[in-house]
């Protein structure tokens, strides 16, 4: 092997842990490798090729590795060596906080990403199906944070690499799941998470609730927030939330929360309006 490709070599071995994954516009632009040179790295071994344009670096250990390396492996990857602006939120980011126990998530059949992701993602051989949401509720990465490697066995995956996940905190991942919610069963599983939100800070919750673009998400935190009277909803002031005017229609055939303007499933206003009524 010659001296250039010795370097090259060596800096990609810097630069990606075993096990981990680089794809072809990463290889070009920031190793300056050619066609030829991947195939080449390919051919002796230093690289494995996944599918079509995405590789990996074969590891020399043979142990057995947390099933939540399927999926977070490809996502440290992106965020750490190939610099793709994506970030684990929503449903996947209250189970990752220790919430799955109140919903059906905590298999993670299905990882929730917010953000610019790759197309050949979702045509990686994992078990996990990722989802990929448009980052559409917020200008800034205003409430996404870093989760040290070791807060969570989930993470360590590689005791020489351990990289933080870039992940939304819980107060701004309940806003991303409040957006995807559809139908009535998502309302009851959401109804157990705001159950266990007992420690969110209303500080930060103050803050994403003013910068978030959504009227429709807003006003759901609100009609889930009353449900549960939290000790921390009499530190956020809803006067300086924004809530938007004219009904929004969310559920087909729900009924009209009228603090709200909202339409949620039937039980959601049946209590509501008796609390009103009784006050």
């Amino acid at each position: 092997m010659n001296r250039e490709k010795s370097t090259k070599l060596k800096s990609l071995i810097n630069k990606v842990p075993p096990g981990y994954l680089v794809d072809t516009a990463w290889l070009s632009n920031h190793e300056k490798l050619s066609d030829k040179s991947i195939y080449d790295y390919v051919e002796s071994g230093w690289l494995k090729r996944l599918v079509t344009g995405v590789y990996r670096r074969p590891s020399t250990e043979n142990t057995e590795q947390p099933a939540e390396a399927d999926w977070l492996i490809p996502l440290l990857s992106m965020q750490w060596i190939m610099n793709y602006d994506v970030h684990l939120g929503g449903e996947s980011a209250l189970d990752m906080a220790g919430f799955s126990h109140y919903l059906s998530l905590g298999n993670r059949s299905r990882v929730h990403l917010y953000g610019v992701a790759p197309t050949w993602l979702k045509r990686l051989p994992t078990k996990t199906k990722f989802v990929v949401h448009h980052d559409v509720l917020f200008k800034s990465p205003i409430g996404v944070t870093n989760m040290d490697a070791d807060s969570t066995p989930a993470m360590q995956t590689s005791s020489a690499w351990q990289w933080p996940v870039k992940m939304s905190s819980p107060e701004r991942a309940v806003l991303e799941a409040l957006n995807e919610l559809r139908n009535e069963a998502d309302f009851e599983s959401m109804d157990k998470v705001f159950e266990g939100l007992t420690s969110l800070r209303p500080k930060q919750l103050s803050a994403l609730l003013k910068a978030c673009r959504s009227v429709k998400v807003k006003r759901l935190f609100f009609v889930f927030a009353d449900r549960h009277q939290h000790a921390w909803q009499k530190h956020v002031d809803m006067k300086e939330i924004d809530l938007g005017s004219g009904p929004r229609a969310l559920v087909e055939g729900g009924k009209y929360h009228s603090k709200y303007q909202i339409y949620v499933p039937g039980n959601f206003v049946v209590r509501d309006e008796a609390e009103t009524l009784g006050a």
